[in-house]
């Protein structure tokens, strides 16, 4: 399946800063099971930050062989700027419930929706409350990621900005995605819904991600702007365990395993993924994670049978003072 995007013309390109699609990506990976690259780590992290509430509302988002979805999950396009996820948050629970019905009779046509949906039909209200919960939470896991991504970000705005300027919007629009070429008529994208449809006088707005390599978000129903959310480059680095600046000044007063532990933790984990990402026996990890908690560096919370792990507001100072 593919979608076709017919350009007559040079397109104008902006691009727009805006965490939503970040976690929309996330919860489409993570949550949904629409795997797009996203680390295993990550997708366990984001997955177990999310309460029973937001788990329920993104089902729909998980049914096979689907890509069509409401723009209910979006009501605030990125082609009116920069949108926060709070902004976004805001919108959905000022979106009344009859919107998100209207919404899928014209995703999917009149008469009952698909099946997957059929529950937030039913309880439009529900489901937008359940929504903004999933978003919240997955933010609360990404918002330190996104952070760090700040240097990546900055360095994309530009980039789409020498090209605005020097022309060339065909190289970089088919050289943001795998999924996505610029072919004779304009772009071809794989794997997203499957129609074709006309840019005429609209602009294209990038939007760049912090995603799965293979993620992509495309919304074509603005009448003043096609956007196109993609992973902005060089986010593969950081999926890696982050390393702290002047790590060594830091390694230097409370060890380099500890050190190296609190940059790993940008979000809470388990004993096991810690373990795991470390690489480090559970007999050692438990050693330094004392020692660290004795610092009142990290705290410990059992919630079952997992054992979470969290930076605390000491390490935060800690590690803002040696980024300097």
């Amino acid at each position: 399946m593919r979608s076709e995007l017919i350009i007559d013309s040079a397109p104008q390109l902006s691009i727009s800063i805006s965490t939503n699609l970040t976690a929309l990506a996330m919860i489409a990976d993570a949550l949904a099971g629409r795997r797009r690259g996203l680390p295993e780590l990550w997708r366990r992290a984001v997955g177990a930050r999310v309460g029973p509430l937001g788990h329920e509302a993104v089902r729909p988002l998980s049914a096979p062989g689907t890509t069509l979805a409401p723009d209910s999950l979006v009501p605030r396009s990125p082609a009116g700027g920069d949108v926060s996820v709070q902004a976004q948050i805001t919108a959905l629970q000022d979106l009344p419930p009859d919107a998100l019905v209207k919404d899928l009779e014209r995703t999917y046509g009149p008469g009952a929706p698909p099946p997957h949906w059929r529950a937030a039909a039913d309880r439009p209200g529900h489901w937008l409350r359940g929504y903004a919960s999933a978003l919240a939470d997955v933010w609360n896991a990404t918002e330190p990621l996104w952070k760090r991504a700040r240097p990546l970000l900055d360095r994309e705005v530009e980039r789409v900005g020498v090209t605005t300027v020097r022309g060339g919007p065909e190289l970089l629009l088919g050289a943001i995605s795998d999924r996505m070429v610029y072919g004779e008529r304009g772009l071809v994208v794989s794997d997203v819904g499957g129609g074709t449809y006309e840019l005429g006088d609209r602009r294209i707005v990038l939007v760049p991600m912090l995603a799965g390599r293979d993620a992509l978000i495309i919304g074509v129903d603005d009448p003043d702007a096609v956007w196109i959310a993609y992973p902005v480059p060089g986010a593969d680095s950081l999926w890696r365990r982050p390393v702290a600046p002047a790590v060594d000044e830091l390694s230097a007063l409370v060890g380099p395993v500890r050190a190296d532990l609190l940059c790993a933790l940008d979000q809470p984990m388990t004993m096991s993924m810690l373990a795991t990402d470390m690489k480090i026996a559970p007999s050692g990890l438990t050693y330094h994670c004392d020692r660290l908690r004795a610092g009142r560096l990290i705290t410990r919370e059992r919630r079952g049978r997992e054992v979470w792990i969290a930076r605390t507001h000491r390490a935060e100072e800690l590690l803002e003072l040696f980024r300097r």
